[in-house]
């Protein structure tokens, strides 16, 4: 008997398996993070030129990815459909921005790091393990909107976990400017195709649900 509880248990934690399409997401990421046969753009304006570079916001920007990770589980655990969709929405997205990448290169000047300090390292570390390319849209901006949309639109949304997430989400944001990672278009494209995934696929659970009403109809007459 508990053997079957314990057995249970574990399958109720089966759709965080789906999660393990992050590190081929991060693969397929690198592959395309190629710029040696590819015209490289610039979408800097004065706007991004006037943001100073603050080596702080190394620290939210380094943790963005594990940040997304506690996000999904929080959902799992609130509301598995706001789980999948933000699964989904996340892996269309990405697979869009993959293919952007792969014939509309853009960069970002980087400034020189100076200084030893722990902020300094990592710093150039986040330099070091990611090349000044595949910035339009910006991943990080999102992935970070797009959770925070997510917790806008649940049925469990309340004013801890819309500001947490909303502040959070916000603060990754802003740090993908002030590391001179990405520029503010990266940012609005980023907004721009989280909610156009979202609104198709809001579509197609409409078209969805009125085929399954009509076949209930059908088989019900």
């Amino acid at each position: 008997m508990i053997h079957k509880l314990k057995t249970l248990e574990w399958k109720k934690y089966t759709p965080l398996l789906f999660m393990l399409v992050f590190p081929v997401l991060g693969w397929m990421y690198a592959w395309t993070n190629n710029t040696n046969s590819q015209e490289v753009y610039r979408l800097v304006t004065v706007v991004d030129d006037a943001i100073p570079f603050i080596k702080y916001f190394a620290l939210p920007y380094s943790i963005w990815i594990f940040y997304i990770y506690v996000c999904l589980i929080y959902f799992f655990k609130k509301d598995v459909n706001v789980y999948y969709r933000a699964l989904i929405t996340y892996i269309v997205c990405a697979l869009i921005c993959y293919l952007i990448y792969s014939f509309f290169q853009t960069t970002v000047d980087r400034p020189v790091v100076t200084g030893d300090d722990p902020f300094s390292e990592l710093m150039r570390f986040i330099y070091n393990r990611d090349q000044p390319f595949n910035c339009f849209p910006s991943i990080h901006c999102f992935s970070s909107y797009m959770v925070m949309r997510m917790v806008w639109t649940s049925s469990f949304k309340n004013k801890w976990n819309v500001t947490l997430i909303t502040g959070m989400s916000s603060l990754i944001i802003m740090s993908t400017m002030f590391v001179k990672q990405h520029v503010i278009v990266d940012a609005l494209a980023g907004f721009f195709l989280v909610e156009v995934v979202i609104a198709v696929m809001i579509l197609i659970e409409r078209k969805l649900k009125v085929t399954r009403e009509r076949q209930k109809s059908t088989f019900g007459a």
